[in-house]
């Protein structure tokens, strides 16, 4: 993969407004009292300096998942992920491994891009096995950034990416904006654009490495990509899969009527989540082959 633009240096950020701080205390104070737990208990734990929460299954696992949460690049926790990390282990028996990223804007981009980088180097290295990159919403567009950044610089091997509701053009510009604004509870351009400005802090939205929908996707490995056709991401996810379809790339779209913005990680019995839950179990089993082989 040639024509990749270097990232640039890391910088100082600047301390979250208080609004952001207000946000951040209140998702502090609900992972406290249980409001993400899953049925089973993570391993806190450290991975290439992270706070990180590991999920194992109770036997011999037959692959890893480096999950990546969301919240925008800047509140986001890895107990986001228990629920859904939780479901994944007891269905597919793989381990789920989720780090904690440095977020925006006190730590602007790429610091969050660099920290999952380094997770996903760690993991590699610890497993020959199958690895599977995933993330949701901001998380799914580092999880692509990743992967694309693999390719270029050949390696680390990632075996399946799974992107669900991915927010992959960070120029906050596609036309499902408008007419999903209604239907997008969780998302809007508004917050979007506040967003990519507290993580870009000057750099070009179009970066590919920012917005990988911009990216050469040759040689990406095979992709699961998980969206409501209500959500103001839509048409990041159809563009994706249309791009990588071009280039060659197995791609599967599973777009659902009626299905909330990354509602297969709040739990199963929302809308369009447990047939999405359904698709990514299949995926990760393709991934993996078949349990005990």
């Amino acid at each position: 993969m040639t024509g990749l633009p270097p990232l640039p240096a890391e910088r100082a950020g600047y301390p979250a407004p208080p609004d952001l701080a207000e946000r951040r205390a209140q998702m502090a104070a609900a992972v406290a009292a249980g409001a993400f737990r899953g049925a089973r208990e993570p391993v806190e734990t450290t991975l290439a300096g992270l706070r990180t929460l590991r999920f194992p299954p109770a036997g011999e696992k037959r692959g890893v998942l480096l999950q990546l949460h969301g919240g925008g690049f800047r509140i986001g926790r890895p107990e986001f992920e228990c629920v859904l990390a939780s479901l994944l282990v007891e269905r597919c028996g793989i381990e789920v491994v989720v780090p904690q990223y440095r977020l925006a804007p006190e730590h602007p981009f790429p610091a969050g891009l660099n920290d999952a980088w380094a997770a996903l180097a760690a993991v590699r290295a610890e497993t020959a096995g199958p690895l599977i990159l995933g993330g949701d919403s901001a998380g799914a567009g580092l999880a692509a950034g990743l992967a694309v950044r693999a390719v270029a610089e050949g390696g680390p091997r990632i075996d399946g990416l799974v992107l669900l509701s991915p927010w992959l053009d960070l120029t906050v510009s596609a036309g499902a904006y408008r007419p999903n604004a209604a239907s997008d509870a969780m998302f809007s351009a508004e917050s979007a654009g506040l967003a990519a400005e507290l993580y870009l802090q000057g750099c070009d939205p179009r970066h590919p490495r920012a917005s990988p929908l911009f990216a050469p996707v040759a040689g990406l490995p095979p992709t699961l990509i998980s969206v409501g056709t209500g959500e103001v991401l839509v048409d990041d996810s159809r563009r994706f899969h249309e791009r990588l379809a071009a280039a060659g790339v197995p791609s599967e779209i599973v777009p659902v009527a009626g299905m909330e913005h990354v509602a297969v990680v709040r739990g199963l019995a929302m809308p369009g989540a447990a047939e999405t839950f359904e698709r990514i179990a299949a995926f990760v089993d393709r991934t993996c082959g078949a349990y005990g082989s």
